[in-house]
């Protein structure tokens, strides 16, 4: 028996009235086979003729989204719930893409028919409310339990390019290893340059996925087997891959950001931009890749017992020190110093923010200046001022002012 949450029976009981059958499908039903704790619920539904009727069955219970209609998608949010129910379809490739597919749904379909058009054979088993029985057309169980991933239809599989990718996280996630037959599949597909079809924002989702997997070197090893990435310093980055996976940081921003900068970290600063753009379409993130790995740089090549309090001051400028001392943490692990510093930066109240300066435009208007273009040299050299020690509090910068 599969448990889900007791606040979709009076949804199931509804349903069952319309004689509706409903049948919990995909990645819910695989965590739960694998003991693995998931909130992301997707709800197959057999004996709908249409969106439309299904969406007046739902709204009683919450707000319903039928964005993806034309899929035969509708989100229902229940409570802090948001399920995805489903009608039965089939997809067709049309066009070249990961999103290229004309849909097909029937209400009297059967479930290994709808079933087909799954990746892979975990993600094809099905737990029927009704009946509270686990459906099992292509052997998923068994594939999981000999921690092996297979394709569910070799055919429909190289259809979809954004499988290869899916398969490659999905082994790492879970500890899974690809039969020969979908290996053979992925990489025909690379060799055909399927991946080119692909738009960086899907790649960076599988990606990211990836490098939250408790073991991502499970992932590269097959990217690289797959000549889809190469990297320098291979098996070093992996193993600082793993480790650093396994300290569990609650800052998801943080974590991708450390695990990309330790995969460009053997890499010059052109190699690690092209690099990164075959990861994400976020152009936000990869400069602070490029900053956090020349910092780490810096500071590797500095004595750490002799930096000052402003030298701290103005690293904090640049980076996040507690983001720059957890990559070195990974790299270095037994040095002490890092620990030293880390005491340091908090004394200092710039762990995870610049110096905040005490003097603004207030303080200069208060003082009897007028607003102008020389506001902003005043108040960065009030600034510098500030982190060389030249005062500390309001009252001794209001002095300092005055005296300049």
């Amino acid at each position: 028996m599969i448990n889900y949450p007791d606040e979709l029976n009076p949804v199931f009981d509804k349903l069952s009235t319309h004689h509706i059958k409903a049948i919990i499908v995909g990645g819910f039903v695989r965590d739960a086979l694998l003991k693995i704790s998931s909130k992301d619920i997707d709800i197959e539904l057999y004996g709908v003729s249409s969106v439309e009727s299904l969406e007046e069955i739902l709204k009683e219970f919450g707000s319903v989204n039928s964005v993806g209609k034309s899929f035969g998608v509708c989100i229902l949010s229940l409570q802090n719930m948001t399920i995805d129910f489903t009608l039965p379809r089939v997809d067709n490739k049309i066009a070249a893409g990961h999103t290229g597919f004309s849909v097909s749904i029937s209400e009297n379909m059967e479930f290994k028919t709808a079933a087909s058009r799954r990746d892979f054979t975990m993600n094809a088993i099905g737990y029927d409310i009704t009946t509270q029985k686990i459906l099992d057309p292509f052997n998923g169980q068994k594939d999981l339990k000999e921690k092996i991933l297979k394709e569910v239809n070799a055919q429909s599989f190289v259809e979809d390019p954004l499988r290869v990718l899916r398969a490659v996280q999905f082994c790492a996630r879970f500890d899974l290893t690809m039969s020969s037959n979908l290996f053979s599949l992925c990489q025909s597909m690379v060799e055909k340059k399927f991946l080119d079809e692909l738009s960086k924002e899907r790649v960076f989702v599988e990606y990211d996925k990836l490098l939250r997997s408790a073991k991502p070197s499970i992932g590269f090893r097959l990217l690289k087997k797959l000549n889809i990435l190469e990297l320098e310093n291979f098996d070093i980055t992996l193993v600082r891959l793993d480790y650093f996976a396994n300290m569990k940081t609650e800052d998801t921003q943080t974590h991708t950001l450390i695990m990309l900068t330790l995969l460009s970290l053997s890499l010059l600063e052109d190699e690690t931009t092209l690099f990164l753009s075959q990861f994400t379409a976020q152009v936000k993130i990869a400069p602070k890749v490029l900053i956090l790995k020349q910092s780490y740089k810096e500071l590797s090549q500095m004595n750490k017992q002799s930096l000052k309090d402003s030298d701290l001051y103005r690293l904090a400028q640049r980076v996040k020190i507690s983001e720059l001392l957890l990559l070195a943490q990974v790299i270095e692990p037994l040095e002490n110093q890092n620990k030293v510093l880390l005491k340091r930066a908090q004394k200092l109240a710039v762990l995870n923010e610049p110096l905040k300066a005490l003097v603004n435009g207030k303080e200069l208007i208060k003082l009897g200046y007028k607003p102008s273009k020389q506001f902003s040299k005043i108040l960065n050299r009030a600034y510098q001022a500030q982190m060389n020690g030249e005062f500390s509090s309001c009252d001794e910068a209001i002095v300092w002012l005055q005296n300049i």
